[in-house]
């Protein structure tokens, strides 16, 4: 038998509805959160406008996990990412996005909008453009070392000139610095990139589906 899939992964894929007592526990913390967003997925996420939002990368926890607020970058907002991603005040701008964890993660983190095709292939670990992924930076020191690209399903690559790339990582090249990306959509080639034209490396640890 597998392993019984925990609640905030079951709310996530669509499979269970939040309860009324769960809501109100999640509003208790997070009161800018629309309670109609939480139980249809509809009308606007936050009641107040995302720019009021300051509170990131900090698990609020409840009765069946954490609530991560975490800063987002839609499909929209790439170029400008790719100019202020080291300005903190860019960075403390972005609108945030609640995500359901099932534990307190440690580390930065930010969620990406998936924009374009180039990670759908069909499949349940497709990447479907709009979905939302809670991301992990990796640390520069890391990138000297080999990689634990076994360990993670798909990688963020903030690159110096082609953008914000999500990508597999199927060979890292230690001694010449160079990664292998990967598509899951097969009309998309596998190539090289070198690491020194990599501003940022994020580890895809969650996936929130857009509905």
């Amino acid at each position: 038998m597998g392993e019984k899939p925990n609640v905030t992964s079951l709310w996530i894929s669509g499979k269970r509805n939040i309860g009324r007592s769960v809501i109100d526990k999640i509003l208790d913390k997070l009161p800018d959160v629309s309670p109609t967003w939480l139980l249809t997925g509809s009308g606007e996420m936050l009641s107040t406008s995302l720019q009021t939002q300051t509170t990131k990368n900090e698990a609020v926890p409840f009765e069946f996990g954490s609530i991560m607020n975490v800063p987002l970058v839609n499909q929209y907002a790439y170029a400008g990412y790719l100019c202020g991603y080291s300005d903190p005040e860019y960075i403390e701008a972005l609108p945030t996005i609640p995500f359901p964890v099932d534990r307190e993660y440690k580390g930065q983190y930010i969620c990406f909008e998936v924009k374009g095709d180039s990670m759908d292939d069909g499949s349940k670990y497709s990447f479907d453009q709009g979905d939302i992924v809670l991301c992990r930076e990796i640390s520069r020191d890391y990138w000297k070392t080999k990689l634990h690209i076994k360990q993670w399903n798909a990688f963020v690559i903030v690159h110096q000139t082609e953008g914000i790339l999500i990508k597999q990582i199927i060979d890292h090249d230690v001694e010449n610095g160079i990664i292998t990306i990967h598509s899951l959509n097969p009309l998309y080639e596998d190539r090289q990139i070198h690491l020194s034209e990599v501003k940022m490396l994020f580890n895809v640890v969650k996936m929130q589906r857009n509905q």
